[in-house]
């Protein structure tokens, strides 16, 4: 028997190429972007891609518009590449997978949320979107379930990995931070949910393999300001931790001028949900104990 074939859009980038490298000996994974020549925004092109691997059970769609500060740029902008990515896009795959009798995990954001709760958001929080990005990926995950599929919403925050050259995630640029002596000020009024990318990798082959339907945050098990996140960095990674200096997201927003998206001051994300299902999610000091030791 051969190996599962799985569908994914983006699978080049940041998180889905690290799943790859994980999980290729178990599944045949399709790659479905840019780099490949497809694009999810030509449904006619994308119709003929499905119809060449349609024996895919799984579709994962990573694909998105993740540039927040772009994405500010073109708020309330329906033909700008933002919503037309995150949500025509979307709506394009959620149709294909209906047509194909597909199970399709959408991969979604804590930017829904509005980071003002007291607390800890849960899978049960309504959406309250304050900026562009956050709003074009609530409105994805109703195009996914007001498609009816057979489906899950994966929630992520903050992913990061040992390596990756195309982008550096929130650790990476603050290992070069202090590494060059240069780190910038850390927001210590802040609460982020910093999620090790093995660990979505290793969760969404649960989903692969048990088609679990529902939202699901696959976060990390620690939630900190960045500040917090920065010390803890210099301390496993043996930097002075006097190198991190204390910063403040309230001072910072006084500081920027009116038209500066809105920032997020509370994104502590509970995965007590996807935890129940066996997933482990590593406490954010022991996830970096396994990427000092990747290569």
């Amino acid at each position: 028997m051969g190996k599962i074939k799985i569908i994914g859009t983006g699978l080049s980038g940041l998180v889905g190429s690290r799943l790859v490298e994980l999980l290729k000996d178990k599944y045949e994974f399709v790659d479905f972007s840019l780099n490949t020549g497809v694009d999810i925004l030509d449904l006619a092109a994308l119709s003929k891609k499905f119809a060449q691997n349609k024996e895919a059970i799984v579709v994962l769609h990573l694909a998105a518009f993740t540039d927040t500060t772009a994405a500010w740029q073109e708020r309330g902008d329906k033909n700008g590449l933002c919503y037309r990515l995150n949500v025509l896009g979307t709506k394009n795959i959620a149709d294909l997978c209906r047509k194909y009798h597909q199970y399709l995990i959408y991969v979604s954001t804590d930017f829904v949320f509005s980071g003002q709760k007291e607390g800890v958001y849960t899978e049960e929080d309504a959406h309250a979107p304050i900026e562009w990005y956050g709003q074009t990926k609530s409105w994805a995950e109703k195009e996914v379930f007001n498609s009816g599929l057979p489906a899950a919403v994966v929630r992520i925050a903050f992913p990061f990995r040992a390596k990756f050259d195309p982008k550096k995630d929130a650790v990476r640029k603050i290992i070069e931070g202090l590494e060059n002596k240069n780190l910038y000020p850390m927001f210590a009024d802040q609460t982020i949910t910093p999620t090790f990318i093995d660990d979505i990798a290793w969760g969404l082959d649960y989903f692969f393999e048990n088609k679990q339907r529902g939202i699901y945050h696959l976060v990390g098990s620690t939630s900190l300001s960045p500040y917090q996140m920065a010390k803890m960095i210099a301390q496993v990674f043996g930097f002075n931790q006097k190198l991190v200096k204390r910063g403040s997201l309230a001072q910072y927003q006084k500081s920027q001028s009116k038209d500066i998206r809105p920032w997020h001051k509370n994104l502590a994300l509970s995965n007590k949900k996807a935890v129940s299902l066996g997933i482990k999610m590593h406490s954010f000091k022991k996830a970096l104990l396994k990427l000092r030791q990747q290569p």
